[in-house]
């Protein structure tokens, strides 16, 4: 049977990468809703953007009327929710665009699921899904010890996170109070190709490539597990098609590294790829003052996922890193139309 994928923020970095994996190695059908602010890119989807079983919308999801017309046009089996202002950094600076996006947008857009599904016929009914991806900052800061599971109780710590847990919150109400068949799953850090360069491994890999300074915040040793963004794309679509109604997912790389590691990690490649003549690339490594309400360690119990559906990462750290910081360099193209435009590797979230 064919499905019809509805996926929100298509265009941006996670949810290309879905795109690109339904369209190359499925039959399904896709329709990409996005409002193309800074982060989406079409560029992002042109690989697939030729093919018949493709089409685009740029629309925001809080515009309720449009929303609807492609809910009725369409008919998706499987709504995939990745829409969101992501950056926390930019969370800090403005507060309000998360808030309207990822709370008042994924509210808007479960009213117009929830409208649709009452409209289908038993057997559509029971194939729709409504899938909610989120993030592992809901869950706050972990100690050195432990680590984020299913059960784990909420506690995020700046704008973006708690704008993130709130749509959680109406995920879960949605589905309890009203019935919808929804789905979650909570992700760790993602990186991989065409990753929006504010984030820190692209900018990392693209100010070292251009000599500039490596920023890194306080000492460098705030912790996060990294997932390749590919291996994050297969098990979406796991839990997408397979996932218990009502349940929870946690995705995690089981790639514990701390943020100074990950930067030596980069230079260490581009030493061994591109060779600076001015030296090593971590002499580009530079300490500056922490961002506010920066968390400590994020770590995530992926168990659940791997024993209900039997998905694990493909990718370790290391070939992950070593094919991302091999995509920049041989991608400048994407990167640079991004750098000389929307975002030239300012650093955000000052207050």
């Amino acid at each position: 049977m064919t499905l019809n994928y509805l996926v929100t923020g298509g265009a941006g970095f996670i949810g290309s990468a879905v795109v690109r994996k339904l369209i190359g190695e499925t039959q399904a059908r896709v329709c990409v809703v996005d409002k193309l602010t800074y982060a989406g890119n079409l560029a992002s989807l042109a690989p697939v953007a030729g093919s018949d079983r493709y089409r685009f919308e740029r629309v925001d999801i809080g515009d309720a009327p449009r929303i609807r017309a492609i809910f009725a046009d369409f008919q998706p089996d499987i709504v995939m929710h990745l829409a969101a202002e992501s950056h926390v950094d930019r969370s800090i600076d403005g507060p309000g665009d998360f808030i309207q996006t990822n709370i008042v947008g994924s509210f808007t857009l479960l009213q117009e699921a929830l409208r649709y599904w009452r409209g289908l016929d038993a057997q559509r009914q029971a194939r729709f899904r409504f899938h909610h991806i989120s993030t592992d900052e809901v869950f706050g800061s972990l100690g050195a010890e432990g680590y984020f599971r299913e059960d784990t109780a909420y506690q995020p710590n700046s704008p973006y996170s708690a704008s993130k847990a709130a749509s959680d919150h109406l995920v879960r109400a949605w589905h309890h109070t009203f019935g919808l068949p929804t789905v979650m799953t909570n992700c760790s850090n993602n990186y991989g190709p065409y990753h929006f360069p504010e984030k820190l491994i692209p900018l990392m890999i693209i100010n070292a490539i251009e000599g500039k300074a490596l920023p890194v915040y306080g000492n460098g040793l705030n912790i996060r597990d990294w997932l390749y963004v590919d291996d994050h794309a297969q098990a979406l679509l796991t839990v997408a098609e397979r996932g218990r109604i009502g349940e929870t997912y946690n995705i995690g790389g089981h790639n514990e590294k701390t943020n100074l590691e990950v930067v030596k990690g980069i230079c260490a490649l581009l030493d061994e790829l591109r060779p600076d003549p001015a030296g090593p690339h971590e002499r580009l490594i530079a300490y500056v003052t922490d961002r506010p309400g920066h968390d400590a360690r994020y770590a995530i119990d992926a168990g659940k996922i791997g024993r209900e559906l039997g998905w694990t990462p493909k990718e370790t750290f290391e070939t992950g890193l070593r094919r991302t910081v091999e995509w920049y360099l041989a991608n400048p193209g994407w990167w640079g139309d991004i750098r000389s435009g929307t975002y030239r590797g300012e650093r955000l979230g000052t207050v």
